[in-house]
C-alpha cells in the first residue's frame, strides 16, 4: 500500500491524500505478466490484411506459353509461373489474424502490476473539470507546469475519471500529451508514459474497475 498526496488546480498540495493499495503479480511473475498483456495489444492491433495471388489465382496464363519439344528451352506450361514476372507468389502472406488470447483476470492483474510499480511517476490532483469553461490549451499547460510536468518535452498520461470534453480538446495540440478515461487503462500507454497524471476520482474508479473482486471476497 502506497499513499500519494493530491495536488489542487495551483499546484498545491492538499490536506487529502490516496492510496495504491492495487494487488500486484509476484515479484518472479510481474515481467512475463505483463508482457504477455503488452505483446497480446501489439498483436491484436495488427489487421492482417496482406495477401498475394498464388500461381492459380493470377490472371492468364491459360495458354501453353510455347510448345513441349524442340525450341531449346526449359519446358513451361504457364506464363504465370513464379519463376516468370508478373507470375504467382510462393508461400506469400494470406489474411490471418494476429490476434492473442488473454483471459481477463491476467489483463487486469498485469494493468494492476504496472499501475502499482509506477507509483513513483504517478502524480494525482483534484479533478478539475469545473476549471475549463470552454477548451483553452494555455490553460491546462500551465496547470501541466504547476503539476512539475514539462510539456512537450515528456511524454506525459492523464488520465481522467469519465471524459470530459473541455479537458480533452484542450490537451489534443499539445505534444506527447495522451488523454484516456480510466475505464480504457492498456498496457502500452502506461509503459509509454514518462509521466502519469490521475484525478483522485479516477484513482477510485482504477481500484473499483481493475481490483480482483474475487480475492477481496475469498479475504473477506
Amino acid at each position: 500500500m502506497t499513499a500519494c498526496v493530491v495536488k489542487n488546480w495551483n499546484g498545491e498540495q492538499t490536506p487529502a491524500a490516496v492510496e495504491f493499495a492495487l494487488q500486484a503479480a509476484k515479484s518472479e511473475t510481474q515481467g512475463h505478466i505483463v508482457w504477455l498483456a503488452l505483446k497480446r495489444q501489439l498483436n491484436n492491433q495488427r489487421q492482417g490484411t496482406a495477401s498475394t495471388l498464388t500461381k492459380g489465382e493470377v490472371r492468364g496464363g491459360g495458354k501453353k506459353p510455347y510448345k513441349q519439344k524442340g525450341t531449346g528451352r526449359a519446358r513451361m506450361g504457364s506464363i504465370r509461373t513464379p519463376l516468370r514476372r508478373g507470375g504467382g507468389v510462393v508461400f506469400g502472406p494470406k489474411p490471418r489474424t494476429f490476434d492473442l488470447q488473454m483471459n481477463r483476470k491476467e489483463r487486469r492483474l498485469a494493468l494492476r502490476t504496472i499501475v502499482q510499480n509506477r507509483v513513483a511517476d504517478i502524480t494525482v490532483v483534484e479533478d478539475f473539470e469545473g476549471n475549463f469553461e470552454k477548451p483553452k490549451t494555455k490553460e491546462l499547460v500551465l496547470a501541466l507546469k504547476r503539476w512539475g510536468i514539462v510539456p512537450g518535452e515528456e511524454r506525459v498520461l492523464l488520465i481522467l475519471a469519465q471524459k470530459q470534453e473541455h479537458a480533452y480538446r484542450s490537451g489534443r495540440n499539445i505534444p506527447y500529451l495522451k488523454i484516456i478515461t480510466a475505464t480504457n487503462l492498456n498496457v502500452f500507454d502506461l509503459l509509454h508514459a514518462d509521466k502519469i497524471i490521475l484525478t483522485a476520482p479516477a484513482v477510485q474508479t482504477i481500484h473499483e474497475t481493475y481490483q480482483d473482486k474475487a480475492k477481496e471476497t475469498s479475504d473477506a
